[in-house]
């Protein structure tokens, strides 16, 4: 490689570097503005111009969406239902994969088939009948009104049979001749090769279920039953629009989603992967 070459990779790596730089500041600043924003006193907030720094630092709109909102129960509501969707959706969609990658039953192609047709279907022209059905079976304002509708994640299976199929076929053989069950088979091998992939899974589902915000909207109307991301549309004031105030909340909300990402970032990184690489 000549050295003219190299100069001009150098350049062209130079080039992509303030471009990716460029746009990770576009993409931060808006978090950024929100956060800087929340710390502002009101009058601040609502100046025509703009100030990249407060004047003045203030945790008081903090304080009081903290102890004039029902945030505490909105964290409790949002713990509860995400959890329980992603203990649901990874559970049930771990059975699902094994199944249609191990096993052979009747109808186990067509099964196939409808679950890959389902990435077709956009999961917002399925709400009048979620809606419908959770009123009728009287789970509006309910957790398990919240979670059920919510367990549809195609991709989570679609992984999970992949992984499966990828695993050498010695293994169920070898269980096989010492006479291991399939429940034998699939929580002594299989599982325990793939607590990578769950992790992964688990944690993108939990931040998926976290972040809702149309079905957990339609599906409650009391108050007390909100989850934080819905809930947060109700910080407000009787005298009128309490910018910093909904933005402290807001910041509230994200905090915990921004704290997993930091700590599990690999591991999140490693299924947004598996899913890019599946829908693709």
């Amino acid at each position: 490689m000549t050295h003219d070459t190299v100069k001009r990779l150098n350049v062209v790596g130079l080039i992509i570097t303030i471009i990716t730089v460029l746009c990770a500041i576009l993409w931060t600043f808006p978090l950024y503005w929100g956060i800087i924003s929340s710390l502002k006193p009101e009058d601040e907030v609502v100046r025509p111009y703009i100030e990249l720094w407060p004047d003045t630092l203030t945790f008081s709109h903090y304080v009081d969406a903290l102890t004039k909102t029902q945030i505490g129960a909105w964290y409790i509501n949002s713990i509860v239902t995400a959890l329980g969707i992603t203990v649901l959706t990874v559970g049930s969609s771990l059975l699902c994969g094994y199944a249609i990658s191990q096993l052979h039953f009747p109808l186990r192609r067509p099964l196939w088939w409808l679950i890959l047709g389902s990435f077709m279907v956009p999961l917002q022209t399925l709400i009048i009948n979620h809606f419908e059905l959770i009123a009728r079976l009287g789970l509006l304002n309910t957790w398990a009104g919240i979670i059920l509708p919510q367990l549809i994640h195609p991709v989570v299976i679609i992984v999970y049979k992949q992984f499966f199929d990828s695993v050498p076929k010695d293994f169920r053989e070898a269980a096989a001749m010492d006479n291991a069950s399939e429940w034998r088979i699939l929580t002594r091998i299989y599982i325990p090769m793939n607590w990578g992939v769950t992790t992964a899974l688990s944690i993108v589902t939990f931040i998926w279920s976290w972040n809702a915000f149309l079905w957990p909207f339609l599906a409650v109307t009391r108050t007390e039953m909100m989850t934080i991301t819905v809930g947060i549309t109700q910080v407000s004031d009787a005298f009128g629009v309490y910018y910093a105030r909904e933005l402290a909340a807001a910041v509230l909300a994200g905090l915990p989603v921004a704290i997993a990402y930091l700590i599990f970032q690999r591991r999140v990184t490693q299924a947004i992967t598996l899913s890019a690489g599946i829908k693709g």
